[in-house]
C-alpha cells in the first residue's frame, strides 16, 4: 500500500498547478524508503545471517574438538544444594542435582568435584555423563549445529528489522523537518499579511 501511495503521490503531483516542491520531495522520500526496506534490508539480513552462521559453526567445530564427554560416578549428593535447571538443555526442563562426583579426565587424570547430574534422586555409585575440557575441568556442553543455525537466522532477521526500522526512522525525520519548515514559512507569511488583514482596500 505504501508503494502504491508513494508512486501515486509522485504521479499525482507531476503536473498539478498546486504542487509544492516539498510535496514532490516527500513522495520521492517515501518511495525511496520503501525500496530500501524491500530490497536493502533483506540483503543486510542475509549478509549478517551468513556471517553469524560462519562464526557460530566455527565455534561449534572448535567446541567439539576441545570438549569431551566423560562418565562420572556419584560419590554423594552435595549438601544443601536444591534441584537446578540445566541452562544448556534445549527445553530447559531437565532437572539437575548438584552432587560430589569423581571422573577421569581425557588425559587420564583422576578428578573429583561438585557438578550437576541429570539424576532426580542420585545415590552413591550412580553414573552419568558430563562435559569437560582436555584437562578434565567441567564445562558446558558444546553448541550443536542446529542451535547455531537458529541463532544465525535470528541474527539475520534482527538485522533486517533494524535496517528497516532505521530507514523508516530517517524517512519520518526528513518528513518532520520538512513539515516544520513548511509551518515556519506559513507563520512568516501570516506575520507579513497579518497587519493589513481585513483593512479596506487591502490587496487591491
Amino acid at each position: 500500500m505504501r508503494a502504491v501511495r508513494a508512486i501515486g503521490g509522485i504521479w499525482r503531483w507531476r503536473h498539478n498547478p498546486l504542487r509544492r516542491t516539498t510535496d514532490l520531495v516527500e513522495a520521492w522520500v517515501a518511495l525511496s524508503a520503501l525500496l530500501l526496506i524491500l530490497f536493502v534490508a533483506p540483503v543486510v539480513g542475509s549478509l549478517v545471517g551468513a556471517v553469524a552462521q560462519d562464526v557460530l559453526q566455527q565455534s561449534v567445530h572448535e567446541q567439539r574438538q576441545s570438549r569431551h564427554q566423560v562418565t562420572a560416578t556419584v560419590v554423594r549428593e552435595a549438601d544443601g544444594s536444591p534441584l537446578d535447571m540445566d541452562p544448556e538443555t534445549a527445553t530447559g526442563r531437565e532437572s539437575r542435582t548438584r552432587v560430589v562426583a569423581r571422573w577421569t579426565a581425557p588425559d587420564g587424570t583422576a578428578r573429583h568435584g561438585t557438578v550437576l547430574a541429570g539424576l532426580r534422586t542420585p545415590h552413591g555409585g550412580d553414573r552419568f555423563g558430563i562435559w569437560t575440557d582436555g584437562r578434565g575441568t567441567p564445562v558446558a556442553r558444546p553448541l550443536d549445529s542446529a542451535t547455531a543455525t537458529t541463532h544465525a537466522v535470528l541474527a539475520g532477521f534482527g538485522a533486517a528489522l533494524l535496517t528497516a526500522g532505521a530507514v523508516e526512522a530517517c524517512r519520518r525525520l526528513i518528513v518532520w523537518r520538512m513539515v516544520r519548515r513548511r509551518y515556519a514559512r506559513w507563520d512568516r507569511a501570516w506575520d507579513r499579511a497579518g497587519p493589513d488583514w481585513g483593512r479596506t482596500g487591502t490587496g487591491s
